[in-house]
């Protein structure tokens, strides 16, 4: 086995460097200060330092992965043209999404397993500040669709190896991702109909709900992060810390990861919105998640205070650090 590698501290320090620029760079386009070219500049060098960091964090080539996404972003933003400029949106909202994932640790406890799902939006945001500073064009849901269907086949195929295959998944792993599987699906089914079809009285009552609940808290948590993306990246945290099979659960935390970051890009939103949807879809995921950790420990640990400290002294599975790779 071949040793994990940690960026130098030089490498480390330009990186930091570089995403601080970008994301001052892009508050200074959303603050209408500065030049017409600083939100694109900003984008670049956020979208760079993401796909340095997922390449590193999955055993790649920083280098390449950081000129590649370089090239392309400098190509959408000094070309430009609504093909370029949407596909540099996507790469960098598949990026982000993925890497937000990859970043978090294991946890052993429900506080740990939320610290990281809050870890993974921030980098979210980030991402989001990058993908909406290439200005892409957009159309719904094929971008939607796109960008969550590509970060989903990225994050299985690395998920694959750190979750010994799927020979390793066990019993519980197959049926933590089948449920996953089924409500994506589910989900993703649903809204097509409902795009072709139109609705139903049923429907348009809940569509009024939202409205009414938009109006007056400011925004309407999505559905898939609540009831699928948040708690799947919080409870594979939590699984990661005892067993390697959590990494299969943990990936349908791209669900989560990718429509955040692509939160800002809806053509009839404001970033007011984006933020508040972000926070109460992360709020209300981590409740459903504290209700899966709760099940999870009520049907394997052992009962009463003592034993679930004993479970959790035990529950020390090692992984590499955040920022080594794994």
């Amino acid at each position: 086995m071949r040793p994990r590698r940690v960026p130098s501290l030089s490498a480390a320090a330009a990186g930091v460097a570089m995403l601080v620029a970008g994301l001052v760079a892009l508050g200074c386009a959303v603050a209408g200060i500065g030049p017409h070219w600083v939100d694109g500049a900003g984008a670049i060098a956020v979208a760079t330092v993401l796909s340095a960091a997922l390449a590193h964090r999955t055993g790649g080539r920083p280098l390449i992965a950081l000129l590649l996404a370089g090239g392309i972003g400098l190509a959408a933003v000094v070309v430009g043209g609504p093909t370029l400029q949407t596909g540099a949106a996507v790469l960098t909202v598949v990026v982000g999404g993925v890497y937000a994932v990859m970043a978090t640790v294991p946890a052993v406890s429900f506080w740990l397993a939320a610290r990281e799902a809050l870890i993974a939006t921030v980098v979210s945001g980030f991402t989001a500040l990058a993908a909406v500073g290439f200005e892409p064009t957009i159309t719904e849901p094929r971008f939607d669709y796109a960008s969550t269907l590509l970060a989903l086949v990225l994050m299985f195929a690395l998920v694959y190896r750190l979750g010994a295959g799927i020979h390793g998944l066990g019993r519980r792993g197959l049926i933590s991702v089948l449920v996953g599987v089924a409500v994506l699906v589910l989900t993703l089914a649903y809204g097509e109909l409902l795009r072709r079809y139109g609705v139903g009285s049923v429907v348009a009552s809940a569509l009024d709900f939202a409205a009414w609940t938009t109006d007056r808290i400011g925004a309407f948590p999505r559905p898939l992060v609540v009831f699928l993306g948040i708690p799947a990246l919080l409870w594979g945290c939590f699984q990661r810390a005892r067993r390697r099979q959590g990494w299969w659960v943990c990936a349908f935390g791209v669900t989560a990861t990718v429509p955040m970051a692509q939160g800002l890009l809806e053509p009839d939103g404001s970033f007011l919105e984006a933020g508040l949807r972000g926070i109460y879809s992360l709020v209300l995921g981590l409740l459903v998640g504290y209700l899966l950790v709760r099940l999870d420990l009520a049907l394997t640990a052992p009962r009463g205070r003592r034993g679930r400290r004993a479970e959790e002294a035990d529950a020390h599975r090692p992984e590499p650090s955040r920022f080594a790779e794994l």
